[in-house]
C-alpha cells in the first residue's frame, strides 16, 4: 500500500524552517482543498493524483520519495 506522509513532512518542516505548516496554509499554497488535503493526511492507502504531489512536493521543497512511502500488504504473493 502507498502510504502519503503529509503529516510526517509538516512536521519535519516544522523543525526545518522553524513554523508551523497548517493544512489551511497548505491548501492555500497548492490549490489543493482543505478536505483532500486532510484525507491524504487521515486516510492511509488514499488515493490521489499526480498533479497533487507534484504540488505537494513544490511546496515542501522536497523529493516524492520523502512525501510517500510504500509498505507491502501481508498477503501472499503468486507463485510462478
Amino acid at each position: 500500500m502507498i502510504y502519503i506522509q503529509i503529516k510526517e513532512v509538516m512536521k519535519a518542516k516544522r523543525l526545518a524552517w522553524g513554523r508551523k505548516v497548517t493544512l489551511n496554509e497548505l491548501a492555500e499554497a497548492t490549490g489543493i482543498s482543505r478536505m483532500t488535503l486532510s484525507r491524504m493526511a487521515n486516510n492511509k492507502g488514499y488515493s490521489t493524483v499526480t498533479s497533487h504531489l507534484d504540488k505537494l512536493c513544490q511546496f515542501f521543497e522536497c523529493e516524492l520519495h520523502e512525501l510517500v512511502k510504500y509498505v507491502p500488504d501481508n498477503k501472499p504473493t503468486h507463485a510462478f
